[in-house]
């Protein structure tokens, strides 16, 4: 018997200002347009990394492709370009949301999931809480649960009621897995896990870890799509 890979585990319980980025990543598929169960994909950066930045290219391909997304849709909030540090998540919602609802309004007829990065995630679920937003699905790419001083920061996923995925990795500093598990059994939405075992915050693995899983990072990278595309075909499928 091989070495476990990973362990998963699910539960029921304004427009863009100057020097802003958006850019899109389209599905090979010619026919696409026309399967109205392809989602559009608005896929939020983390604190540290713009949407151009090496990680969140991988993933865009990475989610295009194994969603069969009709448009994966990535952009820089304004703090970026004027090379600042982030401002507190509340802050960069009616940007986010701004983007959303453009998005939405060119594909209506297509699911829409939000996807986000740490940060990005966090601001994905306070969106996706808003009223005019219909999001069929939020993924988290390593949720920062846990604020700079320890606090558990749940009040977003408290509040959320569209299906939410985490995908968390056993390193991850910012998001212990038993504190997730119990802010997963108060949230109101149905909630899914999926565990990247010895992944950091990033989802990177360490090499000698990689090794002993006899795995590649690829490998375990697309263990994690293919949970995501799972999750999220079921929650369309489910409309």
């Amino acid at each position: 018997m091989g070495p476990k890979r990973r362990r998963s585990a699910e539960g029921e319980n304004k427009q863009q200002n100057r020097g802003s980025v958006v850019t899109r990543s389209k599905s090979s598929s010619s026919s696409s347009n026309n399967n109205f169960n392809s989602p559009v994909v608005v896929f939020a950066h983390g604190a540290g990394a713009s949407s151009s930045s090496d990680w969140m290219i991988r993933w865009k391909n990475l989610l295009t492709d194994s969603l069969n997304a009709v448009e994966v849709v990535t952009f820089d909030y304004p703090y970026i370009s004027k090379r600042r540090p982030p401002p507190k998540a509340e802050k960069l919602v009616e940007f986010h949301s701004d983007i959303v609802k453009t998005i939405a309004s060119k594909y209506p007829q297509h699911p829409l999931v939000l996807v986000g990065k740490s940060m990005g995630s966090r601001v994905s679920c306070m969106v996706a809480a808003e009223n005019g937003i219909r999001a069929s699905a939020v993924v988290c790419l390593g949720y920062p649960l846990k604020g700079a001083k320890g606090a558990i920061r749940d009040e977003p996923l408290l509040q959320l009621t569209v299906p939410t995925m985490f995908v968390q990795g056993t390193k991850d500093g910012l998001c212990p897995l038993e504190s997730l598990e119990v802010v997963r059994q108060k949230m109101k939405a149905l909630s899914a896990l999926h565990v990247v075992e010895n992944g950091d915050h990033s989802l990177k693995i360490a090499k000698k870890n990689l090794k002993l899983a006899g795995i590649s990072q690829e490998e375990a990278e697309q263990h994690v799509v293919q949970a995501i595309a799972m999750f999220v075909s079921q929650i369309i499928g489910s409309r």
